[in-house]
């Protein structure tokens, strides 16, 4: 029987999420469908999920809307896994510091939009990640700053300010893995 997996799909890397996601199942021999969710009632039916980067104002925006935030937050209050990346981890955290995002509060982490610098700052850099052997490949574009860290566990760190979380089911992280051809993250996030 497959897993079913979901990608909030109202922005951002939704198809190199999938991709990701179908790579990470078949590296753990699993069997995979994977739905693009940008209406409610696909969520409950997710074993895990993703919620990409873009842009955060109107991935709070639409995921309220379309009653798809409610169902997110279900998901992993039933411990179910998600994956937060860029814009997505700024949705999850508990304090975005921008009245325009209405958070998930599912991170109990504060962050700050675009604080690695705008598009043309883009990076990427080896990260020490905890739970994986060799150094993943972070691509960081207009990425958020994780600024102070309550409950969840830091999982990595770039120049010394944690740009990877978890808190229970939910893996945060500043950069995009779903743009590497590692699947390691996305592993981790939906496996360990």
């Amino acid at each position: 029987m497959s897993l079913i997996a979901g990608v909030v799909g109202v922005q951002g890397n939704v198809s190199e999420h999938a991709t990701a996601i179908e790579r990470a199942c078949e590296a753990r021999g699993e069997g995979v469908i994977v739905h693009e969710i940008r209406t409610a009632g696909v969520v409950p039916e997710c074993d895990l999920l993703a919620m990409p980067g873009g842009e955060s104002t109107t991935i709070s925006r639409l995921v309220h809307r379309e009653g798809i935030a409610e169902e997110i937050v279900d998901h992993v209050d039933a411990g179910k896994p998600l994956l937060a990346t860029c814009a997505g981890l700024i949705v999850a955290a508990a304090d975005a510091q921008d009245d325009r995002v209405e958070t998930l509060n599912l991170l109990d982490v504060h962050v700050e939009r675009n604080a690695f610098g705008r598009q043309k700052d883009s990076f990427e850099a080896p990260l020490e990640v905890a739970g994986l052997e060799e150094p993943f490949p972070g691509v960081f574009i207009r990425a958020p700053v994780i600024d102070r860290v309550g409950d969840a566990t830091v999982l990595a760190e770039w120049e010394g300010r944690p740009v990877a979380v978890q808190q229970g089911s939910v893996v945060g992280t500043s950069f995009h893995p779903e743009l590497t051809q590692d699947n390691r993250i996305h592993e981790l996030a939906f496996f360990e």
